[in-house]
């Protein structure tokens, strides 16, 4: 555990924690982004589209697993910092069980309600049956999303930060095998991409137990998986959930401004939506390597919050910041220059790959905030200060974003709907720098 997180120099401490998980995030990216080219090979707009309305409801998926998984993670790195090893253990035991029952009830409820979720998500009458066929194996893989999802953070908290990503990468492995199998070859469409995403998924999590089971056996206290050590308290319970709720919420929210914005975005067609569906899955690329860093650096940052080392704590957020600023200008850099050549990788119609590209071109301009905005709301979760963590989640995706997509669109129309993300995230790093100094003022009294 020290050799890990009590790394002297700050900048191999940083990559050593920050790069698994940008690695891991990477291969998330090239997945999604895999997926998208094999639905284009349909040469089906509508697909295209369908993939793009289901993503937000697979980021809530992802986000319940959060109640446990990033909730959990903040609460073990903090009790670890203070070496409460044994409460360690049961936080993760607990976190593990929780995130079974929640995924066998989402199961449940998406297949129950899966006709109204795919209008909710702004399916139309060219797209909502693949739209449906995307949604259910989803929904049938929910409860193992959920547990692969959950353990890449519980993992990294306990040390495993390895085999965190070595899970993820496996699982993203293998979705892009059965893509090709599903897609290219058998031609399942949407289906044959959703099923191929829930086994993916189905063999990480089948990893990630492994590793608990050959933990348990070196009598590792961080790691039990045993019903018997299923025994969490009041306080722990609390802890978790003040933390997941805040946690999860950031990526319902960021669904929810999601599916406004596909809704906005579905009044100028199904064309529209698929290009902005390619340019965002490429957009993916700096932001998925931002969220990586920020969250591979978050038990880091917690682990020295609970062991009160304010000073490493401090270099430690502003190298991280520093680094995810300058890697987001770089791509920043490469879209506005290729971003039209690469939406030709996805697409045959001169028409969608100049207007992807326009769009690009736009998306873009947020990638160097992104090493500000994520690296805060992943600092307030890791100090165990959710409300301020929801705040910047809340602004991002409500307050400002939902707003913004409607000025823009009434006056600059479809390129405004696209502009307002970047709009609102110049504002948002204000605020969050705003934050960040208060906080930290706050702290040193």
């Amino acid at each position: 555990m020290a050799s890990v997180f009590e790394e002297k120099n700050l900048s191999k401490a940083i990559m050593r924690v920050g790069l698994p998980a940008m690695l891991g995030q990477l291969t998330t990216l090239i997945y999604n982004i895999a997926d998208t080219f094999f639905i284009s090979l349909t040469k089906e707009p509508a697909m295209i589209a369908a993939v793009t309305l289901c993503t937000p409801l697979l980021l809530i998926i992802m986000s319940i697993a959060s109640i446990f998984g990033m909730g959990g993670s903040s609460v073990i790195a903090r009790l670890l910092g203070e070496e409460k090893k044994e409460e360690s253990g049961t936080t993760m035991n607990f976190c593990t069980y929780a995130m079974v029952i929640a995924g066998i009830i989402t199961l449940a409820l998406g297949l129950a309600f899966l006709q109204l979720l795919a209008k909710l998500s702004g399916a139309d009458a060219d797209n909502i049956t693949y739209t449906c066929n995307y949604l259910k194996w989803i929904f049938i893989g929910a409860p193992f999303i959920m547990l692969a999802n959950g353990f890449v953070h519980l993992f990294r908290s306990v040390g495993l930060i390895k085999e965190s990503t070595i899970g993820l990468v496996l699982g993203n492995l293998i979705n892009m095998i059965f893509d090709y199998v599903f897609i290219a070859i058998l031609g399942w469409g949407t289906a044959g991409a959703a099923l191929a995403t829930s086994l993916g998924f189905v063999c990480a999590t089948i990893y990630y137990i492994i590793c608990m089971f050959r933990e348990e056996r070196k009598k590792n206290q961080l790691v039990p998986l045993t019903p018997k050590r299923f025994s969490p308290n009041a306080a722990i319970i609390r802890n978790v959930v003040s933390i997941g709720i805040p946690g999860a919420l950031i990526t319902v929210l960021m669904s929810v401004s999601n599916i406004v914005l596909n809704n906005y975005i579905s009044i100028y067609g199904s064309d529209a939506v698929a290009s902005y569906g390619i340019a965002y899955k490429l957009d993916m690329v700096p932001i998925l390597l931002s969220v990586g860093l920020s969250q591979g650096v978050a038990p880091l940052v917690g682990y020295c919050y609970g062991g009160n080392k304010k000073k490493r704590m401090s270099d430690i957020m502003k190298y991280t910041i520093l680094y995810g600023v300058f890697m987001g200008a770089i791509f920043t850099a490469v879209f506005i220059l290729f971003g039209k050549q690469l939406a030709a990788i996805f697409l045959q119609n001169n028409l969608l790959i100049e207007q992807t590209g326009d769009f690009l071109k736009i998306l873009c301009l947020s990638a160097p905030m992104l090493g500000v905005i994520n690296m805060m709301t992943s600092y307030f979760q890791a100090l165990g200060k959710a409300v301020k963590s929801l705040t910047i989640t809340v602004l991002r995706n409500a307050v400002l974003f939902i707003p913004g997509v409607i000025i823009l669109n009434y006056f600059w129309k479809l390129n405004g709907v696209i502009a307002a993300l970047p709009v609102v995230e110049a504002i948002l790093t204000i605020i969050c720098i705003a934050m960040y100094i208060q906080d930290t003022n706050s702290n040193s009294k």
